[in-house]
């Protein structure tokens, strides 16, 4: 199963930003094939780690959300008063 599952619109245009960066930046030029070519590659190994990058960044918010609404449920405890054994 591949880690992204793009469009094809989303591919051709990522190829497009592919082309246009090697072009503005390394002054080269760059067809749609090496493109392609280049996506796989970074998508296969480079991906991975932003992946993975995103998902624990995720956790992170969750878990600062679940904090949260564990506090606030905690703050709707009433007070209660436990009598001992030998209180009665």
């Amino acid at each position: 199963m591949p880690l992204f599952n793009f469009s094809k619109p989303e591919i051709e245009a990522i190829i497009q930003k592919i082309q246009e960066y090697y072009s503005q930046e390394m002054d080269q030029e760059i067809g749609q094939f090496e493109a392609g070519f280049l996506l796989d590659f970074f998508a296969e190994e480079i991906g991975p780690y932003f992946y993975n990058k995103g998902i624990h960044d995720s956790q992170t918010i969750v878990q600062k959300q679940i904090d949260g609404v564990i506090e606030a449920i905690d703050g709707l405890e009433k007070p209660v008063q436990v009598l001992r054994k030998s209180e009665k």
